[in-house]
Formats: structure tokens, C-alpha cells, sequence
């Protein structure tokens, strides 16, 4: 039956080699007397001086790690938002073209909703100055929302 075995799997079945032969002990192990015990005392020159070693050094865990880089990561966010602040002018802005309190913000309007349409529906309250109707800059699409300027104040309150 063997004979219709490959070759790989006839070398699993091949005997492995003879056990080595080893002259037998003069003493069984346990009956022989072990090394003696010395003491440290010959090598206690090599050690540093206990004055001279360094204060030890604490690693940081992971959680102490993550904390650090969350408050880090505030801190500069934080700081950054201050430069932000002190830097920006909301009179030399040159995206702000109109006044916010005669400005009405108009949202969820069909994206097919033109600039006349909102004209048409507004300007019963009072006469509009500009109408801003916010598109996508990639796709020159809708967004859905858009900016109404007054040119009173008070028109703009007429209907809230």
C-alpha cells in the first residue's frame, strides 16, 4: 500500500535516526554537591554611588498622553481664535457689503427659486435694496438659502 505514495508523504512515515549514546554519570544529579553560594560582596565595587545615581524618571501613559495632546490642541485652538479676534475688523471686511440690520436671512427655499420670485414675495414689507440668493462656487447651484437687504430697517421688522 505504501508503494502508491508519493514521496513527500513517504518522508513522514521514514524512522528518524538512533537515540545518541551518552557514557553515564559518575553521580546521579541530585546526589551531586551544587556550586557554593557567594555573595555580591566581591562586585559591590563596580555598583555607582547611591549619591551620584539620577532621579528616577516617570514615562507617560497613554492616557496622560492623549490628555496632554487634547488640552495642547485647545490650548492652540484657543489661541488662535483670539488672534482671529483681535485681527478681524468687521468695518474693513470687504466680503461685508451690507448692513446686518436690515439684512433678513430667508432659509429652506426651493432650489428653483429665483431672485424676482423672492423680490415678488418680499417686497410687500417694504422696498429692497439687494437680493442675495447663495450658490455653490464649484457647481454655480443653489444652496437654499439667501440674504434679503432692506433699505429701512423698520421694513424689515414688518412681518416678524
Amino acid at each position: 500500500m505504501t508503494q502508491y505514495l508519493p514521496p513527500n508523504l513517504l518522508a513522514l512515515f521514514a524512522p528518524r535516526d538512533p537515540i545518541p549514546f551518552f557514557s553515564p554519570l559518575d553521580q546521579l544529579p541530585e546526589l551531586k554537591k551544587p556550586w557554593p553560594y557567594t555573595g555580591v560582596s566581591q562586585y559591590l565595587h563596580l555598583f555607582e554611588d547611591p549619591s551620584e545615581t539620577p532621579a528616577p524618571t516617570k514615562g507617560e501613559t497613554k492616557e496622560e498622553r492623549i490628555i496632554r495632546k487634547r488640552q495642547s490642541r485647545e490650548e492652540r485652538q484657543r489661541k488662535d481664535l483670539e488672534d482671529a479676534l483681535k485681527q478681524w475688523d468687521p468695518n474693513k471686511d470687504p466680503k461685508i457689503l451690507s448692513d446686518p440690520f436690515k439684512t433678513l436671512f430667508v432659509g429652506r427655499i426651493n432650489f428653483d427659486t429665483s431672485d424676482s420670485k423672492l423680490r415678488r414675495e418680499f417686497e410687500q414689507y417694504g422696498p429692497i435694496k439687494r437680493i442675495v440668493v447663495v450658490t455653490d462656487t464649484e457647481k454655480s447651484k443653489p444652496r437654499g438659502y439667501a440674504f434679503i437687504e432692506y433699505e429701512h430697517e423698520r421694513d424689515m421688522h414688518a412681518f416678524a
